[in-house]
C-alpha cells in the first residue's frame, strides 16, 4: 500500500479523516506563526547573516523559515528537543527518574511535566542568546534595543516555542502521531520550494542545470534511504505453547516466527539531537562576545567559524568530525532507550518463546544485545554518512553549496523518515479498522 492509497482509504473512515484534518490544521497554524515576525528586525541584515552562516541556515530550515524571519516561533522545537535529551540522560543517571519511568503512565506524565518546565528555562536562555546575537553591532539586526524590548522579545520567543510544543503534543494525542517530527517535517517542506525557486531564478541556466543534477542525486539518495529505513534483521523465534487446531483437533507443539530488529531503530531523532548540541557553542559565544581576553577571542572565533563549510579547513574538519561522532553516539543512546534486550528477553520468556539454540533469560538478552550492537553500527554509519558526508560530496560534484538551498542529507532523511513513519501509522490504524463494524 502506497501513501496515496493509504490516505485515500483513511479519508473514507470518519475517525481517521478527523485525525488527518486535525493534523493538517495544526500544521497550517504553525506555518502561519512562522510568518509573524518580531517587530524591529532589519530584513536586509537577516538575509546577510543567514547567507553566510550554514548552521543558522540549518536551524532556520527546521523552524520553517521562522528564524530567518525572526518570527515568534524562530527557535522552533529546539528548546523542547534539548529538554528531552537532558531528561533522557537524567533518566539513566538519576535513580529517582529511572523509578518514575517504570511507574507506567503516571511516571511518564511527571517526566513530561519536568521536560515542559525545562523547555521554558532553555527557551528563555536560547531566546536571550538569539537576542544578544541579533543586537550585536557586527550583525545589526536589532538596532540598540532597550532592556524592555529585550525582555519582551525573550518572552515572545519563549511563548512561541511553548505554543508549538503544545501543537506537537496535540498532534501526537489527537492527530496521526509523531507531533514533534511532523512539525519539523512541515518546516522543511514549507521552506524548500521557496529556496529552490529563489536559487533557480537568480543564476540563470547554470543554476537550473545544477538543480537537475541535485534532483537526480536526491532521487537516488531517497531510494537508498527508503531501503535502509525499511531494512530489518529477522531473529527466528519459536513458541513452546501448545495450540489447538480447531479443524483437526490436534495440538501443535510449537510455532515459528521472527523477531524483527530494525537497522535504524532510532529514526531521525539522533540527527535532531546532534544539531541541537552543535548549536550550544554559538549560544554561549553570544553570552561572552563582549568579554575581554581569551574568553572574548574564543567567543568571536566561534561566532565566525563554527559552521560545517567554514573556509578554514581544520575548522570544517573539526565541526564535521564532532557532528559525525555525535550522530553515532546518539544513535546508540536512543536505540538503547527504545530497545532494551533485558526487557525483550523477559517478555519472550514469559510468553514461552525462545530463540533456537539460545537459552532463555540472560543468554537471550546477551545475544540480542550483540546483534543489536552490530546492526546499530550500520544504522549509525548510515545516518552519519547521509547527514555529514553527503552534503559535502554533493557540493563538490555539483558546485552548489547546500547553504544556498538549506538542503542536504539531513533534510532529505528527515522528510523521508517522517513520511515513512506517518504512512506506517496510518496503515496500522487502517488495519485495526478492517472489520465492518469499525468502518463508518
Amino acid at each position: 500500500m502506497n501513501l496515496l492509497e493509504a490516505l485515500s482509504q483513511a479519508m473514507r473512515i470518519g475517525e481517521l479523516r478527523r485525525k488527518l484534518l486535525f493534523t493538517v490544521g495544526l500544521l497550517l497554524v504553525f506555518r502561519v506563526l512562522a510568518s509573524i515576525s518580531v517587530p524591529g528586525a532589519d530584513p536586509a541584515a537577516l538575509e546577510r547573516l543567514f547567507s553566510n552562516n550554514s548552521l543558522l541556515g540549518l536551524l532556520n530550515l527546521f523552524s520553517g523559515g521562522g528564524l530567518s524571519n525572526f518570527s515568534i516561533v524562530a527557535m522552533g522545537m529546539n528548546p523542547y528537543i534539548n529538554a528531552t535529551i537532558i531528561m533522557q540522560l537524567m533518566t539513566v543517571v538519576s535513580s529517582r527518574l529511572k523509578e518514575l519511568s517504570k511507574e507506567g503512565e503516571q511516571g511518564r506524565k511527571k517526566i513530561t511535566r519536568y521536560s515542559r518546565w525545562l523547555t521554558v528555562a532553555l527557551g528563555a536562555l536560547q531566546a536571550y542568546g538569539l537576542t544578544v546575537l541579533f543586537s550585536s553591532s557586527q550583525v545589526g539586526i536589532l538596532k540598540s534595543p532597550s532592556p524592555g524590548t529585550i525582555i519582551s522579545i525573550i518572552l515572545t520567543l519563549t511563548a512561541g516555542t511553548i505554543i508549538i510544543m503544545w501543537l506537537g503534543e496535540l498532534i501526537t494525542e489527537y492527530g496521526v502521531g509523531n507531533g514533534v517530527s511532523l512539525i519539523i517535517f512541515a518546516g522543511i517542506i514549507g521552506r524548500l520550494p521557496g529556496s529552490i525557486y529563489s536559487y533557480a531564478t537568480t543564476g540563470g541556466g547554470s543554476h537550473v542545470v545544477q538543480l537537475i543534477g541535485i534532483a537526480l542525486i536526491a532521487v537516488l539518495v531517497t531510494s537508498f534511504i527508503i531501503e535502509v529505513q525499511q531494512a530489518q534483521r529477522k531473529i527466528p523465534v519459536q513458541s513452546a505453547q501448545r495450540v489447538l487446531n480447531p479443524r483437526s483437533g490436534l495440538a501443535s507443539q510449537s510455532r515459528r516466527n521472527f523477531l524483527p530488529l530494525r537497522v535504524n531503530s532510532a529514526g531521525v531523532i539522533p540527527i535532531i539531537f546532534a544539531i541541537s548540541i552543535m548549536f550550544f557553542p554559538t549560544i554561549f559565544a553570544n553570552f561572552f562576545q563582549n568579554a575581554g581576553g581569551a574568553t572574548g577571542s574564543a567567543a568571536t572565533w566561534i561566532r565566525n567559524h563554527w559552521q560545517p563549510n567554514d573556509p578554514l579547513i581544520y575548522t570544517s574538519v573539526l565541526y564535521n568530525g564532532i557532528y559525525f561522532l555525535l550522530i553515532l553516539g546518539f544513535t546508540y543512546f536512543y536505540t538503547a532507550v527504545v530497545f532494551d534486550p533485558n526487557d525483550v528477553a523477559d517478555n519472550l520468556k514469559k510468553s514461552s518463546t525462545f530463540i533456537p539454540g539460545i537459552r532463555p533469560g540472560r543468554s537471550t538478552a546477551d545475544y540480542l544485545g550483540r546483534v543489536m550492537g552490530r546492526i546499530t553500527l550500520a544504522g549509525a554509519l548510515f545516518l552519519a554518512l547521509i547527514t555529514v558526508v553527503l552534503p559535502l560530496a554533493t557540493s563538490f560534484f555539483t558546485g552548489v553549496s547546500t547553504t544556498s538551498l538549506y538542503l542536504g542529507g539531513t533534510a532529505v532523511l528527515i522528510v523521508v523518515g517522517v513520511a515513512l513513519d506517518t504512512m506506517k501509522q496510518i496503515e496500522t490504524q487502517l488495519l485495526m479498522r478492517q472489520y465492518r463494524g469499525f468502518i463508518k
